[in-house]
């Protein structure tokens, strides 16, 4: 027992010694001969121990800006750091499913393995050297993490396997984060602390492609669109072409547009942007919009013929004069206020689009909605532009299945047969059809339901039967109105008189000297 306590006493001599001596080295020896002795001290133990090691600062570069990499490798150790490390530090993630997420704690380490080789992590933070007093201790602390690795291991490492963690670790922000809803502020709002120039909220709509009332093969052709989109970053990069696509979704109101642009969303795990292009004042404002939106997006411009005047064929000069001529002066009035208000070209909006502009990040998808589409300008539409036309129709039998699945739980009924033969003589728009099919008390069942629809159908067909006999007798009467217009130019143009009335023709008798 007294040689055990003999040995822990020296021992702790020694380590006393030891930190003494260090000390001493640490504050009396000058700095230049300090960083050349510790330097030597390296090289000398790099000829006896084998191993690499890298650090991963968590603040670098711009001042009070965290570092994407430590932010990475942080959210990338995230599971094995709750499955390894004994000391777990909470991280708050702002804008993620998971808002709090899990990380090591100062002076823990893990293992990982790549391609057989095996590394370590660890997380370190060297305390200032001085006390002063900061708005941003956090920054004073420096934390980092640590790689450590063998050196035979050195050119995989520090190539693939860095590479792989920081593309892993955005990958998992980017799974894990909340999906937004964004939309353009006034550029009035733009300046100023903290100001952005999109607000957003979570996105948390919850329409997918199972629940569109769509027929079954047109959505199949869709989401294989959508796929081999999202997966196509190389593919773009090879044929020389930025990575995005646009679709251009068009039909009567109520045939589901919106609901197709949130589904998409949802397949892809996107953000949205709503574009309100009547709050950007010209195509320099939407560049500037259109370089904050992130990657992994869908921006939206809605009802694209209501939105600005860019819809239908370029007039001639001309024509247009023309028709400025005709207008009335409040007519007037209101153009010049709309004119002032947003002065955005068709030649910008396209810039933004298809122009060297879009090419401003990638896996990008823009989306242009209609009502109309015969009104839009070819230029606007072409492929290339907008690569997918979808055409949002009225409610078929298939889109009515998926819509009595959704709203009654129903796969079948002896009424089915009787509303097929009904939609395929009426339109009705799918969300006409759901509003007739959801239960407005607790005492309507599917049958009722189903029944409310026929009758609506029924409504619906003798209404559109009434207004196109209606459209018919006035197409008549207009057709004969112009006919009797032009039997009266001809009359005028051969240089015969018209039937006169009876108080004319009384004059003329009496000139002639004849008794009426």
């Amino acid at each position: 027992m007294m040689m055990v306590g003999e040995t822990w006493s020296q021992l702790g001599s020694l380590i006393g010694t030891a930190m003494f001596l260090w000390a001493m080295f640490d504050k009396y020896f000058p700095h230049h001969l300090r960083s050349l002795i510790l330097s030597h001290t390296k090289k000398l133990t790099s000829l006896v121990y084998p191993y690499i090691q890298i650090k991963f600062p968590e603040f670098t570069g711009e001042y009070l800006k965290r570092s994407e990499a430590y932010a990475a490798i942080e959210t990338y150790l995230s599971s094995k750091s709750s499955s390894e490390a004994k000391s777990l530090k909470a991280v708050v993630v702002k804008d993620s499913s998971q808002p709090v997420q899990l990380s090591m704690d100062e002076n823990e380490e893990v293992t990982d393995e790549f391609e057989g080789m095996k590394v370590w992590w660890g997380v370190k933070k060297i305390p200032p050297r001085t006390q002063s007093f900061s708005f941003y201790p956090a920054m004073e602390e420096k934390r980092y993490y640590k790689l450590t690795f063998h050196k035979s291991h050195r050119e995989t490492l520090c190539g693939k396997y860095i590479n792989h963690v920081l593309q892993e670790g955005k990958a998992i922000t980017v799974r894990n984060r909340q999906r937004r809803l964004c939309i353009n502020n006034p550029s009035q709002n733009w300046g100023g602390y903290r100001s952005t120039k999109w607000s957003h909220v979570t996105f948390e709509h919850p329409a997918s492609f199972d629940t569109l009332a769509m027929d079954s093969k047109k959505k199949e052709e869709i989401i294989n669109d959508l796929i081999k989109f999202s997966e196509g970053k190389e593919y773009y990069a090879k044929i020389g072409k930025a990575w995005k696509r646009g679709y251009l979704l068009y039909g009567p109101p109520g045939t589901g547009k919106s609901s197709m642009i949130a589904a998409m969303a949802n397949y892809l795990n996107y953000d949205i942007y709503d574009l309100e292009l009547t709050t950007v004042k010209d195509n320099t404002e939407l560049r500037r919009l259109l370089i904050e939106t992130t990657s992994k997006s869908i921006i939206v411009i809605e009802d694209i013929d209501c939105s600005l005047d860019l819809t239908g064929q370029r007039k001639k000069k001309k024509e247009q004069e023309k028709d400025e001529e005709k207008e009335d002066p409040a007519s007037k009035m209101a153009k010049g206020e709309e004119e002032s208000s947003s002065k955005v070209t068709l030649s910008g909006l396209l810039n933004f689009i298809d122009g060297l502009w879009s090419a401003c990040g990638g896996e990008r998808i823009i989306v242009f909605t209609t009502n109309y589409v015969e009104k839009l300008d070819p230029a606007l539409v072409r492929r290339g532009r907008m690569d997918k036309h979808i055409e949002m129709s009225y409610c078929g039998f298939e889109a009515f299945k998926v819509l009595a699945k959704n709203y009654l739980a129903v796969d079948s009924h002896e009424l089915f047969a009787t509303i097929d033969h009904l939609l395929e003589e009426t339109d009705m728009t799918p969300a006409d059809v759901a509003e007739n099919l959801m239960p407005k008390s607790q005492n309507e069942d599917a049958e009722t339901c189903l029944k409310k629809l026929i009758e609506a159908i029924k409504t619906a067909k003798e209404e559109a039967t009434k207004k196109a006999e209606e459209e018919a007798r006035l197409k008549a009467g207009k057709e004969e109105k112009e006919k009797q217009e032009a039997t009266q130019e001809d009359v005028k143009e051969n240089g015969v008189d018209v039937v006169k009335d009876d108080k004319t023709l009384g004059n003329e008798v009496k000139e002639n000297g004849v008794t009426a």
